[in-house]
């Protein structure tokens, strides 16, 4: 009881000085200044600097960053004891809690003004998503195979969030960069530039498996097929991929090619028990087409371009023809893959062959014979291809898609120059372009014909500088009165877009502008609504999930292979992304309420992730809604990625799962630790769980404070091990204890229970969601400043039964969103 009569005590301190209050405590008015004059002036003071550290000169309310350091070194010293030395005056333990606790609330109170940005946004650039997304469609590419930002420095990030203004830096470096990738991006649109000639290609027999193969399937097979024996992210990529080494130079032109296959689906019915061999015997073997490029390394080996193109279902029986086309860029050439193929294909082989081998009395002599035996009469599922057959490229309309979203539908000729340089720099401004720079890009692309430049040539050195501008780099947010804060329809035009596409507006909604028709009536929700509908909508899941819920960082502290295997072999990182993207697009379209992120009795998954949750079988592997037996899996606290983001691979910690869902689900993140304070404190002797290891740091008065906060918002998670798996006991065969108290008294027995406690603060979670889409839509923290119009969102959310399209409608419409 002293204990949490102490804490409470602390929270109230806190929040009263947070709020510029003189602080009361049961040990009286806490006065850092005379406080610090007491107990530290003898080797800090005037006379004498210990570890040159002076604090006699330290006022309050802080007003430097040296001063918040200088603070930040003394809540260290005074959290693990060290201040005052024990040869000086005492310091009674509920002072020093108190002076702990003013001190933390004077630097938060410090940073928050420092980092405040008075409620507007600071000039924005163009983050490496967006950059992306906005030169595939000013200039129509194809990025699947090629990534222009992909040497730009990484981003920083406030909160999780890659888009706030404020932090987006631009170095000279970065500045370099955007050089060669505007000269990459303008090639890439050109080229080719003539329409190339189709071509084809015909792959049979000998075929070349990867080195480690070849002599087994020349004896085994004659080398009669190109055979795939193992799903993707092996650890010994034992026939993983199946590169048509023939053809390893790659396709001459970008372009879409035709891609016919021979293909064989063996021994899918096979006689090894599941355990060993892990595929789904319903269903057919699934072929996967992925891109490959010998520059990248090896093409038997993953590359980074590793995007699924196609993918083709081989029924049983014998071989069949089957047809499908594929966009490749140049030089890069098609790689085969077995989608839903076994994994540890490698182990599988030596154990079956060696096994065969012995049953007939024979030993693996010379090396290698058990490869050989498993291939002939092991009845292990693979897949074969007998022959390939490539055609293109095929382009459906010449010019292709990239020039005629440049030059418009007539070519090129040097009479158009002034044209196309206006409607295209009109567009990557994302706003008219004035005159003035009109003449600037006409005078430039002169000089370079004055230089010897060809004038189609000189058009593209344009284009180029054009996607250096600071213009195009950099997001417009004019307002529509000087010294107003409402933005121009053009400005509201681009953060729509980049808050929902995270692109460039595209012609309707320009067309909205310029018709003066964005702002008025209904036309914005339209606008949005109609936003959301394009397939342009999957970056807002995208890129707000990745922030919000911090699942760009899943594979971040990857699960350990020996004790999650299961992770790698049915490749579930993409499929957990997956399902809390899919489930969020539900809600969304079906303007569902915002609460079922908090619990639901359903969740949108494959039969993989269904297989995985214990759910009840489901046919096919398309995602798809299903219902859920029991509400442990409801909401986002029961989805495998926000499980597995929150742990480290290894093991689970209440303490970081606790933290995650403080900061995302109730928005209220608390401090953080001191820099020199051990995440666990070193005397856990006779802990047996993780549970008894944080009872023991609680006892620590200092650490209390927070963790009696954050604790209890970990506990219920317990039960989902370090990937989401469901448990009832560790490891070690200790029981779970999921049970908890929060801060407030309330008290839950296990996740469901917490869920129902969440539930109950609805305008809270809501006011999460609502910041967190302001600050993503906006690319600014919210601030004090914010705070009537986000209770103003929250009741409006609460009016429309917090469903999520309206709540978000509202958020567009805001005035926050709509100013600078």
């Amino acid at each position: 009881m002293a204990i949490r009569s102490t804490g409470a005590a602390l929270i109230t301190l806190i929040v009263a000085t947070t709020f510029g209050q003189v602080a009361q405590s049961d040990t009286g008015i806490i006065d850092v200044t005379a406080t610090l004059q007491r107990y530290c002036n003898d080797c800090h003071g005037p006379e004498k600097q210990k570890g040159e550290r002076r604090f006699d000169t330290l006022r309050y309310p802080l007003q430097d960053h040296d001063s918040a350091i200088l603070t930040q070194d003394i809540i260290d010293q005074l959290v693990q004891g060290d201040m005052p030395p024990k040869k000086a005056d005492p310091l009674a333990e509920k002072t020093r809690l108190n002076l702990i606790a003013r001190l933390n609330a004077e630097k938060r109170r410090f940073h928050e003004t420092a980092n405040s940005t008075g409620g507007e946004v600071v000039l924005r650039r163009l983050n490496q998503r967006e950059y992306r997304n906005t030169v595939r469609d000013l200039l129509g590419i194809n990025l699947q195979m090629f990534d222009p930002a992909i040497r730009f420095p990484r981003e920083q990030t406030v909160e999780h969030f890659d888009n706030v203004g404020d932090v987006l830096t631009t170095s000279g470096y970065l500045l370099e960069q955007y050089l060669d990738a505007a000269d990459q991006v303008v090639e890439k649109a050109f080229s080719p530039l003539e329409n190339p000639s189709v071509q084809s290609w015909r792959f049979t027999a000998p075929f070349t498996q990867q080195p480690e193969l070849v002599t087994a399937h020349k004896k085994a097979f004659d080398s009669r097929f190109l055979c795939l024996h193992e799903t993707i992210n092996s650890d010994r990529h034992w026939g993983e991929y199946a590169p048509i080494l023939k053809f390893s130079e790659g396709v001459p032109h970008h372009g879409r090619y035709e891609i016919e296959l021979l293909l064989e689906a063996k021994d899918r019915d096979h006689p090894h028990p599941s355990s060993r061999v892990d595929i789904d015997k319903d269903e057919p073997m699934w072929l996967g087409v992925v891109p490959g490029n010998a520059a990248f390394g090896e093409l038997h080996e993953p590359q980074p371009m590793n995007e699924v193109l196609a993918k083709i279902a081989i029924p049983d029986g014998e071989p069949k023809w089957h047809k499908t086309s594929v966009w490749l860029d140049k030089g890069f050439t098609p790689r085969f893959i077995y989608l839903n193929g076994p994994s540890g294909a490698r182990n599988l082989h030596s154990s079956i062959g060696l096994k065969l081998l012995k049953a007939e009395g024979r030993g693996n002599n010379p090396f290698g014979q058990h490869y050989i035996k498993t291939l002939r009469e092991g009845k292990l599922p693979h897949i074969r291809i007998h022959e390939i057959k490539i055609r293109g490229p095929i382009f459906e309309q010449w010019p292709p898609a990239s020039q005629r979203t440049v030059l418009g539908a007539s070519p090129f000729s040097p009479e158009r120059l002034p044209e196309i340089i206006r409607s295209f720099a009109t567009r990557a401004y994302r706003r008219p372009v004035t005159d003035e720079e009109h003449k600037r890009l006409m005078a430039f692309a002169n000089q370079r014909q004055a230089s010897g430049r060809a004038p189609f040539d000189a058009m593209k050195d344009t284009l180029k500088s054009i996607l250096c501008a600071p213009a195009f780099l950099y997001l417009d947010e004019r307002t529509a009165i000087p010294g107003k804060p409402l933005l121009t329809d053009w400005s509201i035009a681009n953060r729509l877009s980049y808050f929902l596409w995270s692109s460039t507006p595209d012609a309707e909604l320009v067309k909205a502008v310029r018709d003066g028709n964005l702002t008025s009536g209904k036309a914005l929700r339209e606008q949005s609504a109609r936003m959301l509908a394009d397939p342009k909508a999957e970056a807002f899941y995208e890129g707000f999930l990745d922030s919000w819920l911090t699942l760009r960082d899943l594979g971040g502290m990857p699960p350990d292979r020996q004790s999650f295997g299961i992770y790698y072999d049915k490749d579930l990182r993409p499929l957990m992304l997956k399902e809390t993207r899919l489930f969020t697009r539900h809600l969304m379209e079906e303007n569902l309420s915002l609460l079922n992120f908090l619990d639901s009795d359903f969740t949108i998954v494959n039969k993989t992730l269904a297989r995985f949750y214990g759910l009840p079988p489901m046919a096919g592997y398309e995602f798809q809604k299903v219902s859920l037996p029991n509400r442990r899996r409801g909401g986002l606290l029961g989805q495998a990625g926000i499980l597995t983001v929150t742990a480290n691979g290894i093991e689970t910690s209440p303490v970081t799962r606790g933290v995650w869902t403080l900061e995302n689900i109730l928005g209220t993140p608390p401090p953080p630790p001191p820099d020199n304070v051990e995440p666990l404190d070193p005397d856990i002797r006779g802990a047996a769980t993780i549970r008894e290891q944080l009872a023991k740091h609680r006892d620590v008065p200092a650490c209390n404070e927070c963790h009696r906060r954050i604790d209890p918002n970990g506990f219920p998670l317990e039960n989902f091990d370090p990937i989401g798996r469901w448990r009832d006991r560790y490891a070690s065969k200790k029981p779970i204890d999921a049970s908890g108290e929060l801060a407030n008294g309330d008290t839950y027995e296990d996740i469901t229970g917490f869920k129902e406690i969440l539930l109950k603060n609805e305008d809270r979670f809501a006011r999460t969601v609502i910041e967190k889409l302001l600050t993503y839509g906006t690319g600014r923290r919210m601030e004090g400043l914010d705070r009537p119009e986000v209770d103003r969102l929250v009741a409006a959310s609460r009016e429309s039964g917090f469903r999520l399209r309206d709540t978000l409608m509202h958020v567009i419409e805001s005035p926050i969103l709509r100013s600078r």
